[in-house]
């Protein structure tokens, strides 16, 4: 059984003080967030576990995903920020998976509308709660990883108590440095903070509905901006291309459209493509647990296509925006992501993952 059907049997079964606290706060969540949304699905009124309802009720996720994507949401005086803030600071772990549901939406909006410097206090308090909740947890420690002595023939030949060098601290990789208390966003902390927010996201993510995790897959292509589509891999497509540019000729090749059937190294035909909003500098902070999410969305134990869909083209949109900026480290990591994608899809005798996306999907080769 799934862990997320594991929440209302937990609350089902164990009736204690805690459980019962526990739907005491969704119920006036709920009551609180009717003012804002107008009329309620009456299957949130009527549940007998209103934590799990609003976590993966369909019509509510609708509604506010609604509101979150209206042009004035964002604001310092946003109510639905308000209530989401309200909801995340309650220590309730269910209401908090509540908040973290809508997280693809918040961080996505956010981060594509920063730029045009438009009023977003809603949405940086909400993305510093999260933060601050994540510095709390993590009691100023950093989050590292130990990684096996290569010299060594295999894991079984190192000794049972590793030894560090404390000077270069080559046997440690730092996944998340520490974490430093921060009361505002200031444009040069906007990537860590939205980052230790998904870092936050990934931990709970077995947990997330589905619909959640496709929201993040779609804004990842968004991130990656146009450059995303203007690649095409694969010998096969490369050639089909030059051989149509070689009948068209000159006088009929001056049309061209943005896709992503366009041959690598064009610019000129990206540079005429129309700009698409919403692209945004992916330093490694933001883009490492970026790729964490992404990897759990194309190779977790689920059978949505849907889901395998929307990962596989955003890895693909990341992949490509890597080349394009000439970054080695998002390289190899959108590449290696791409080919553990497929390796797993071919280990369980799915069909390419490439074939699930538009007639437009190119097969990548790695």
């Amino acid at each position: 059984m799934s862990e997320i059907q594991t929440i209302p049997e937990t609350i089902a079964s164990n009736p204690d003080s805690s459980c019962l606290n526990s739907i005491s706060k969704a119920q006036s969540a709920i009551q609180s967030l009717s003012p804002i949304l107008g009329p309620l699905p009456p299957s949130l009124s009527s549940s007998d576990n209103p934590p799990f309802s609003l976590l993966h009720d369909p019509h509510l996720a609708s509604a506010i995903s609604s509101h979150l994507r209206q042009p004035n949401s964002g604001a310092g005086d946003n109510n639905l920020c308000r209530w989401l803030y309200d909801t995340f600071q309650s220590s309730d772990p269910n209401l908090q998976l509540v908040v973290l549901r809508f997280l693809p939406i918040i961080a996505g909006i956010y981060l594509s509308r920063a730029a045009f410097r438009k009023p977003l206090a809603g949405f940086e308090a909400v993305l510093l709660a999260l933060y601050a909740h994540e510095t709390t947890s993590r009691g100023g420690q950093s989050i590292t990883v130990h990684i096996p002595d290569l010299s060594h023939s295999s894991l079984y030949h190192e000794s049972k108590v590793p030894i560090k060098n404390n000077a270069t601290g080559l046997n440690l990789a730092v996944i998340s440095p520490s974490l430093e208390p921060l009361g505002t966003v200031r444009s040069t902390k906007r990537a860590r903070i939205v980052g230790v927010a998904l870092e936050l996201y990934y931990s709970k993510i077995s947990l997330m509905p589905i619909g959640s995790k496709i929201d993040f897959c779609e804004f990842c292509v968004i991130w990656a901006g146009q450059d995303g589509e203007m690649f095409n891999w694969g010998e096969a497509h490369e050639k089909e291309d030059s051989s149509k540019l070689s009948e068209q000729g000159n006088g009929d090749g001056e049309e061209s459209v943005c896709s992503s059937e366009v041959v690598m190294g064009n610019r000129s035909v990206g540079e005429e493509c129309e700009e698409k909003g919403g692209r945004i500098p992916l330093p490694w902070e933001l883009l490492q647990p970026v790729l964490r999410v992404l990897g759990h969305c194309l190779m977790g134990p689920t059978e949505s296509k849907e889901l395998n869909g929307a990962a596989w083209a955003a890895c693909r949109s990341l992949y490509a925006r890597a080349l394009h900026d000439v970054n080695p480290q998002a390289i190899l990591a959108t590449g290696s992501l791409l080919k553990l994608g497929k390796m797993a899809a071919e280990s369980n005798g799915d069909s390419d993952p490439s074939e699930i996306l538009d007639s437009k999907s190119l097969v990548i080769t790695l």
